[in-house]
């Protein structure tokens, strides 16, 4: 059966508002299994956490659904992958609901490449208590997200489906029924950049007529159209007024971050000639100007890569480390700074190096050059940068089969992810030595999904 790709509407939607639902083609009855089988989990041994698709393996029949595969490659790409952490989330009744909170919102880019998806096993009107989401506020690092539009319930019947941007603002609203609510949590990311649409694309163009969202961010939207049609961004007018330049560059440093987004993606209008005013705001104290930053220099595109790259070697710290997340965000469009950000991974900043690793994730998809240093970083003693290591080998994939070795190391790492995504990393190498590997570990490692202490055989 062919997979359901999300239509331009969807796309659209999602692009202005940051998520969008699907029914699965499941019937109703295998949503109330999956229900009472959650229940009993629940009331018996607790929430299962990352454990809760071996624990409830049924629930993979909802992942692997034609609409949910669909929407899954639409946004994030055919090669698409969910992360170890899944997380069954209880509302019980009478709740008071969660506050509003982002689970990312602390990277510098617009783009999407993390998705959170919620299933929810059971019809979930208003009053159970479902999730609540804050439209188009995962454009938004600071508060003013959440404020940014009225918050909207994720109501519908047993079987929907939610894709979230993951910085998008969202909790969990109160439970005013005398019924258990729950909601499946699962992550997944993008592996390799878009090159050309992958939903039921037919329309070049952002606007069919009819704008969606606010008019000031509609060069914000068309920038992210753009880049999931694996473009730069599309025929966008230039302009040259030198007084409106000097205006919007001001406007990054704005009190409002909508005001500051705003001037972001209006600078890459100037074309190629804004490069040299954006990078020196790189130099820039305030954290809210560099970020405002980044996004028009993501915007500009492959024009802003020399200027980038040559910032790798700022004296300053946090100059170096924004530019590696700059270029990371631009992706293959950076490939030529490939070189410069491996020399990057002998920066004497732990913070920049880091920086550095993430970036050659998406910049160096199709090459080996950053392999040698990447399987170095596996033997940092810090959770977070060998977690990083071993997802930018897993996204480099077919190109990093030197480092089946030292991904079979950590393989039993202390770090639960790092092991997770060392798995992952070695089913996309896919070499005869790596599925080896592969194999043997999952040989010690299966789980038995009906031993219980009722049953413990």
């Amino acid at each position: 059966m062919a997979e359901h790709f999300l239509t331009d509407a969807q796309m659209r939607h999602f692009i202005v508002n940051g998520y969008v639902t699907v029914t699965t083609t499941l019937p109703a009855q295998f949503h109330d299994a999956i229900y009472e089988k959650t229940v009993a989990v629940f009331d018996k041994e607790g929430n299962p956490g990352n454990n809760l698709v071996p624990r409830i393996p049924e629930i993979q029949k909802v992942l692997d659904d034609v609409n949910v595969k669909g929407a899954l490659t639409s946004l994030l790409g055919a090669d698409y992958y969910m992360q170890p952490h899944r997380h069954p989330h209880y509302n019980p009744p009478g709740s008071k609901g969660q506050h509003l909170h982002q689970d990312g919102g602390k990277r510098w880019s617009h783009h999407t490449r993390r998705l959170l998806v919620f299933y929810y096993p059971q019809d979930t009107p208003i009053e159970l208590g479902p999730t609540g989401v804050v439209p188009m506020s995962h454009y938004y690092s600071t508060r003013e997200g959440s404020e940014v539009s009225p918050e909207q319930p994720i109501v519908g019947k047993a079987g929907t489906v939610a894709f979230a941007n993951y910085d998008l603002w969202h909790r969990a609203m109160p439970n005013q029924s005398d019924k258990k609510r729950y909601m499946m949590k699962f992550l997944y990311v993008r592996m390799s950049e878009p090159q050309e649409p992958t939903w039921a694309n037919k329309e070049r163009e952002w606007t069919n007529g009819t704008a969606l969202g606010p008019p000031e961010h509609q060069q914000m939207f068309r920038h992210l159209w753009h880049w999931h049609r694996g473009e730069e961004n599309g025929d966008m007018p230039v302009m040259s007024n030198g007084e409106s330049l000097s205006g919007l560059i001001s406007a990054l440093n704005s009190t409002s971050e909508s005001i500051g987004l705003q001037a972001a993606y209006e600078l890459p209008r100037f074309g190629e000639k804004v490069v040299p005013a954006l990078v020196q705001c790189l130099r820039d104290e305030s954290e809210m100007t560099r970020r405002n930053t980044c996004y028009a220099l993501n915007a500009v595109g492959t024009p802003a890569v020399d200027a980038l790259r040559d910032a790798l070697t700022d004296s300053r710290e946090y100059v170096r480390g924004n530019a590696a997340e700059a270029l990371g965000d631009l992706g293959d469009k950076a490939r030529l700074a490939v070189s410069a950000l491996v020399d990057t991974l002998q920066d004497t900043s732990g913070s920049v190096r880091s920086q550095a690793i993430e970036a050659l994730g998406t910049t160096s998809q199709l090459s080996a050059l950053a392999v040698p240093g990447l399987i170095k970083a596996l033997e940092d003693a810090r959770d977070g940068v060998r977690r990083k290591a071993v997802f930018a080998l897993a996204q480099i994939g077919k190109h990093a089969a030197d480092a089946v070795d030292g991904l079979q190391n950590v393989l039993f790492d202390s770090n639960r992810y790092v092991r997770g995504d060392a798995v992952h990393a070695l089913y996309r190498i896919g070499t005869p030595a790596a599925k080896a590997v592969l194999l043997r570990y999952l040989e010690t490692t299966r789980w038995c999904p009906l031993t219980s202490k009722e049953s413990t055989f």
